[in-house]
């Protein structure tokens, strides 16, 4: 008689779970990153050509805004359910969403075609994408912690994280060949290959994740039916933390949007061609590839404070001297510029989001206190960032110093979030009563 198969074990489960969680992650920013490239661009022109050329930037970065805007929705959405039925079913549903709204964006007809009917299919595309991308992160951090150990549990979230610079990585370098096609056939059908290849990670992604286990803590919550009825709710009820949580990731989403997508459109105006533009952000996300786990793995032994703390103090210094480097109209400066700025201090600050986040929740609230605040984050950093740097730039007759200035205020709200919140690093995911979001109390704050 034959043995009964036997289940993977925990640390090939967790391999698996991270591997998941970087995929999806992955998806979140080639989808959300070939559209910010392509929306500084062509989209002005494609989708909405009677603006002149600055209003339509802005308007085509106002479509990549509602993307943002849908993604707190998402959290609530998708947190809600995660805390209620588990994290694997929110996981494959999220990717699914994902996927195919990038593939559909791929295969929309421009304003020549449909006229009016082209930018609001596009913005109803972006939306559908922000809701499922709202829910896709906290469920892919969420497993990758609860299936961690205690000690290194910030080095194995940054799996999850690690999907940023890579979704980057590989949106820069699909952007980059199709850009080199003749102009005409790059705007007629060119721009829509690195859409209609989202297919192929989609896929990629759902084979992984049909094989892990859902979260053991989760799991154990389900079991003895100790589900939260309104997880919402329960994270309302004390703000404080959700209010951290949200403040201490605006520095790296700020320095992320406005170093990759509004820099390709503000360098490009400036003189560099498309492939030196696309070429320096492919560089600085290969930077963050290396930076990133080694910041997050460092807050396993030193905490996560001190490191997110460095790297929004380091991100407000280099503000003005990474404006200085880009504006001096070298190519091998922009390069540095763009590694210094996003690949070391944006990195330095993202890295331990995804523990840092989840342990300042309880498991039976987490994804959606986690999520809630990531996105959050995400549409006051990042979803309004191009939006608002392209507007105060062209007020300033193409002067980068309001670029300069937001990335040092976007460090200084993280700076102060952190001063605030206490170390999480060598809590207990399981001890901490469940009711409730952890209090971000006044322990462990310098006075």
């Amino acid at each position: 008689m034959q043995a009964p198969p036997q289940p993977p074990s925990n640390q090939t489960q967790l391999r698996r779970v991270a591997l998941s969680g970087m995929l999806g992650t992955a998806v979140e920013f080639y989808d959300f990153l070939v559209y910010g490239t392509l929306a500084a661009l062509v989209f002005g022109e494609l989708f909405f050509p009677r603006a002149d050329p600055a209003v339509g930037t802005i308007a085509a970065f106002g479509t990549f805004a509602a993307g943002y805007v849908a993604r707190p929705l998402g959290g609530m959405v998708f947190g809600h359910f995660g805390d209620r039925l588990g994290r694997k079913k929110m996981m494959l549903t999220t990717m699914v969403m994902m996927g195919l709204g990038s593939f559909l964006i791929g295969l929309l007809p421009t304003y020549d075609a449909i006229g009016v009917w082209a930018p609001v299919l596009l913005v109803t595309l972006r939306v559908v994408q922000g809701i499922a991308i709202g829910g896709e992160w906290g469920g892919a951090t969420l497993m990758v912690v609860e299936h961690a150990g205690e000690k290194r549990r910030g080095l194995w979230s940054s799996a999850t994280q690690l999907g940023a610079p890579l979704g980057s990585v590989l949106s820069a370098g699909v952007v980059t060949l199709v850009s080199t096609l003749p102009d005409d056939q790059f705007r007629s059908w060119g721009w829509r290959i690195p859409f209609l290849l989202s297919l192929a990670l989609l896929a990629l992604g759902m084979f992984v994740r049909l094989k892990i286990a859902e979260s053991p803590l989760f799991a154990a919550v389900k079991e003895d039916r100790r589900e939260a009825r309104m997880p919402l709710a329960e994270v309302l009820r004390r703000p404080k933390p959700l209010f951290l949580a949200c403040s201490v990731g605006i520095g790296a989403f700020a320095a992320q949007s406005l170093l990759t997508s509004f820099m390709i459109t503000y360098a490009v105006d400036n003189g560099y061609t498309r492939s030196q533009v696309l070429t320096a952000v492919t560089v600085a996300s290969c930077v963050a590839l290396v930076v990133l786990p080694l910041a997050a793995g460092l807050t396993d032994r030193v905490g996560r404070r001190p490191v997110v703390l460095t790297g929004a103090l380091l991100s407000a210094a280099l503000a003005f001297p990474v404006l200085a480097l880009v504006d001096s109209g070298s190519p091998g400066l922009l390069i540095l510029a763009l590694a210094l700025g996003h690949g070391v201090a944006q990195s330095t600050m993202y890295g331990p989001l995804g523990a840092l986040l989840t342990e300042m929740f309880g498991t039976r609230v987490r994804y959606t206190g986690a999520s809630l605040g990531y996105q959050m984050a995400t549409l006051i950093g990042a979803g309004f960032s191009p939006l608002i740097a392209g507007s105060l730039v062209a007020a300033n007759n193409g002067g980068g110093t309001p670029l300069a200035v937001l990335l040092c205020a976007g460090g200084a709200v993280t700076a102060l979030a952190v001063w605030r919140i206490r170390e999480t690093n060598r809590d207990e995911l399981t001890e901490r009563p469940e009711t409730q979001p952890a209090p971000a109390t006044s322990e462990g704050i310098p006075s």
